[in-house]
């Protein structure tokens, strides 16, 4: 499939250099890079400056607390040998990439297992943030390409970016596999899709972006055999660890016996809509981080909808729609819901468009303000909210 199959043909878009003056593909990325580790840096100077007032240590936020001692212990223990009754206890709820990235890189690294798993997520952050770029830049030039990595940068729960969570593994390898199957390298596409479904449970949505595609491109003729080997492999990272764990709790439906657990389960929304109704409208006074949760699923379902009215490319739609749909039906915990749209990075694109048409002085405006929110919230989750992101 070629790359114009998906370019958008709106005379906003700016045509592509000569070849010979076209910098390196990390070269043209650079600016997006530096403005990501910009508003990055800020967050975490503002998140040190507090915690410092408050008597808490950075670190332990950032590499030992929550999600990340969970990975850290399937790191150094493995993993549970069997189901269990007891809730939010079993963690074969983590995918494994992650441990198992740790595990590795501290069998040849100096430092602890904490400081690995921080470490990855961080260079992950950098990965993810230039494929980001990659996608903004091959559908509608440089420009947007640096400005929907901003956005993702200063994304309200952005502070997890460079904590030893998997959200910034995921994204690396959702935006890579996404940039693949619009650049038409399908084997390529297929590796990413079996990675993310390798790191999160929404890995499923990498892998439906991929075979979908995959699976439409066969419509032509000749159909290129590689689209047909694509969607073949791309489920296999998020199918092949549910059925490890099938066989480790001697259940078809382990992984998912696993869920039920941790009290999540898939119940078309009534949850979520439940926990909405009850903060905007029955309680008094609703914390501002749920208040902030509930004002990014609302924003998100109206960015999808834009991305349908702008006609975004099929693969993009897929991912962020499915991705959309299981965190919007679940009914488990419902203050995590943010971070887990934020790999949904196409979403933003209507926003980087429209600041593209926008005049200097409002677009640095909108980035300045998103950026301190960002580093705010970085700040505030942690310290105030006092709980997981």
């Amino acid at each position: 499939m070629s790359t114009t199959a998906f370019r958008p043909t709106s005379r906003a878009t700016p045509a592509p250099a000569p070849r010979a003056h076209r910098p390196g593909p990390l070269r043209r990325a650079a600016p997006a890079l530096l403005a990501y580790v910009a508003v990055r840096a800020t967050g975490l100077l503002v998140l040190t400056v507090w915690a410092h007032r408050r008597g808490h240590g950075v670190w332990p936020i950032l590499a030992t607390r929550w999600d990340a001692d969970w990975y850290l212990g399937i790191a150094d223990h493995g993993y549970a040998t069997g189901l269990g009754t007891a809730y939010n206890a079993n963690n074969m709820a983590f995918f494994p990439l992650h441990p198992l990235l740790i595990k590795a890189v501290s069998a040849v690294a100096p430092g602890s297992p904490a400081s690995t798993g921080l470490c990855i997520a961080v260079v992950a952050s950098l990965v993810a943030a230039w494929g980001i770029f990659a996608v903004g830049d091959l559908l509608h030039g440089r420009r947007v390409g640096v400005l929907l990595t901003v956005l993702w940068a200063a994304y309200p729960v952005g502070l997890v970016q460079w904590m030893g969570y998997t959200e910034s593994l995921f994204t690396a390898c959702a935006a890579w596999s996404l940039y693949a199957v619009l650049t038409g390298r399908w084997l390529w596409a297929a590796t990413g899709a079996v990675l993310a479904g390798l790191t999160r449970p929404t890995g499923i949505a990498v892998a439906a972006a991929v075979t979908v595609t995959a699976l439409l491109a066969l419509r032509r003729r000749p159909f290129p055999p590689r689209a047909l080997a694509a969607a073949v492999l791309a489920p296999l990272g998020w199918c092949g660890y549910v059925g490890w764990v099938g066989l480790r709790t001697g259940r078809w439906d382990g992984y998912f016996a696993v869920q039920r657990l941790w009290r999540n389960e898939l119940d078309g929304g009534a949850g979520t809509l439940r926990w909405m109704r009850d903060l905007l409208l029955r309680d008094p006074k609703p914390h501002l981080f749920l208040v902030l949760v509930t004002g990014v699923l609302l924003a998100s379902a109206v960015l999808f909808a834009l991305s349908v009215a702008d006609r975004q490319p099929l693969p993009l739609l897929v991912f962020t729609g499915v991705l959309l749909a299981i965190v919007l039906t679940s009914d488990g915990v419902y203050f995590p819901r943010a971070r887990f749209l934020l790999p949904a990075f196409p979403l933003l694109l209507p926003l980087a468009l429209h600041l593209t048409r926008a005049s200097p002085r409002y677009r640095a405006l909108t980035l300045t303000t998103a950026a301190a929110a960002s580093a705010y919230f970085g700040a505030y989750i942690p310290l105030v909210w006092s709980s997981a992101p």
